[in-house]
């Protein structure tokens, strides 16, 4: 008889909840074993591909084999650089690219390594919910207690910062947010990032802004950077991506901003764990950083196209929403007799559409779906008229 040793995860682990997008992935896969055609509203992953001139400066840059080594752990100097340059272009941000900018693989990566500089047993992190998974869970791994911020229709989906128990903020080392947002497509204000610096630099707390949706906007209304405003760069950081704006998920390759001290710490953990960003990928994330407006103006159009036909086909099926002014998602509030987890089945069991249950973001979530605008305009038409006759 063959000796097996008894597989017994960590407790971590073990107290995780199921990843929502996989547990997604699955449904998906269940549906379409059974021959049902799925309109997949659910994961935030664009469908255009990535444009052209950074595909060809990608398969340049392969062939280069001094790319075929190990990159620097930090990011090319160069790529850096472009982040700079591309901060002060869009956000009128002053950046040192050799200590103020950090490669990232995705910056899913970054936010799931950042509490683990910071964050020791007991700590507090300041978690926006409903919001990205990997916030608190992130949190879980270092050890932290999470501290629920509930977004609310009512409050702009804006946390209240009135509503944390101060002896929290005293003991909180991390705080998260996201605008534009995901799930709500809610944008921040001036005033609310200035609100946020004084309550960090009171309670001392390392702010860590998430700002992936940046570019995706419309009607030629800009979300502002955390970074752009006074102060900011003192008390915190702000994560970016290139998946969003430049169609490029696949690629993982993001970056982190802002003070110089947060960033060296995050740069210890990665240090340690990874060993950085592909630098063919980085060289064509340079040239995907310098990429003509009339392109990103282009991807811009599609999704603007894909919300309003969205959203004018959910309200005249009778659903409540607010119509977002970036992301690419609508948050929408199920109807009468269904929760989240139950409307979202119904959904892929009767009308093949599949979206994300609000829940699945955070208890505050429950009532609201998520549709991510990631199919065609004629597909997504069709989704509302499936959608028509099962309600």
């Amino acid at each position: 008889m063959k000796a097996k040793v008894t597989v017994d995860m960590a407790t971590r682990v073990k107290n995780l909840p199921p990843y929502l997008f996989a547990s997604i992935d699955m449904m998906k896969q269940e549906a379409k074993a059974k021959g049902v055609d799925v309109i997949d509203m659910s994961i935030g992953d664009p469908d255009q591909p990535t444009p052209s001139h950074i595909v060809e400066a990608m398969q340049s840059a392969v062939a280069n084999p001094d790319h075929h080594r190990y990159p620097s752990y930090e990011g090319m100097l160069s790529f850096r650089e472009a982040v700079s340059v591309w901060y002060k272009s869009r956000f009128g941000a002053v950046l040192d690219p050799r200590t103020e900018v950090l490669s990232l693989i995705g910056s899913k990566e970054g936010i799931g390594h950042i509490p683990l500089a910071f964050v020791d047993p007991g700590d507090h992190v300041l978690v926006p919910s409903p919001g990205y998974p990997v916030y608190p869970v992130s949190t879980l791994f270092a050890g932290g207690q999470v501290q629920l911020m509930p977004l609310t229709e009512q409050n702009g989906y804006l946390p209240d910062f009135s509503a944390v128990p101060e002896t929290v903020l005293k003991n909180s080392k991390l705080m998260f947010l996201n605008y534009p947002n995901n799930p709500t497509s809610a944008l921040a204000t001036k005033g609310f990032y200035e609100d946020v610096i004084k309550i960090a630099a009171k309670y001392n707390i390392i702010v860590c802004h998430d700002a992936a949706y940046s570019e995706i906007y419309y009607d030629g209304k800009k979300p502002l950077s955390f970074m752009e405003i006074d102060g900011a760069k003192e008390v915190g950081i702000e994560f970016h991506s290139l998946s969003k704006t430049y169609n490029m998920t696949g690629w993982r390759i993001g970056f982190a901003v802002g003070n110089r001290d947060v960033l060296a710490g995050l740069g210890k953990i990665k240090s340690n764990l990874d060993s950085g960003v592909f630098q063919a990928v980085q060289e064509a994330s340079i040239v995907a950083l310098k990429t003509d407006e009339s392109v990103l103006s282009g991807i811009r159009n599609v999704y603007q196209q894909r919300r309003d036909a969205l959203y004018e086909g959910l309200r005249g099926l009778g659903m409540e929403l607010t119509k977002p002014g970036a992301s690419f998602y609508l948050w929408t509030k199920v109807p009468g007799g269904y929760d989240s987890a139950g409307f979202v089945a119904h959904l892929l069991d009767k009308a093949g559409v599949l979206a994300t249950p609000g829940n699945g973001f955070g208890a505050p979530g429950e009532g609201y779906v998520r549709f991510a605008l990631t199919v065609t305009v004629d597909r997504t038409k069709e989704a509302v008229e499936r959608i028509g006759k099962i309600l």
